[in-house]
């Protein structure tokens, strides 16, 4: 596997071990992830039997506020390893990918606040978050696979 430029200077190496960010975030998206999965089983119990629009719709703004929140964590543990809130070059596509994933939950929210679609369309929606959230979630995992890559190898990750 190539090993291209390292993820982190030996500073903000530093800057990630010694934040209670990098914490808050190694807590965090787990339980996101785990948010997400109970809500996609109910999104798809719904879409399936028709049955349980009430709790896909609780189990999805769970899903979104966790999302805000890793979000905002997020951004100010890049401020403080990067000194940028997003679009740090190391995590560039990854803040761009997540912009498409934030919008997508908060379309959900929107269209649930104000209507003007289906329950089933919701859901739909709301299946078209959860797509771009697994594909950003791999972006990170990639990325932090290729940080303990570089560690091991001794690259500057």
């Amino acid at each position: 596997m190539k090993i291209s430029k390292p993820l982190y200077s030996q500073e903000q190496r530093a800057k990630r071990d010694a934040t209670v960010w990098t914490l808050v975030q190694g807590i965090l998206a787990p339980i996101q992830f785990l948010v997400c999965l109970i809500s996609l089983s109910l999104v798809l119990r719904y879409l399936i039997s028709g049955e349980g629009y009430e709790i896909a719709t609780i189990s999805v703004i769970i899903k979104t506020i966790f999302l805000y929140l890793i979000m905002l964590t997020g951004s100010i543990w890049e401020k403080v390893v990067f000194g940028k809130y997003l679009f740090a070059e190391s995590f560039f596509w990854e803040d761009v990918f997540s912009m498409l994933v934030i919008s997508l939950h908060t379309l959900y929210l929107y269209f649930l606040i104000v209507g003007g679609i289906s329950k089933q369309g919701l859901m739909y929606v709301a299946l078209a978050a959860y797509t771009s959230y697994f594909i950003n979630a791999g972006q990170f995992i990639y990325k932090l696979r290729m940080a303990r890559l570089q560690m091991n190898n001794g690259v500057a990750a």
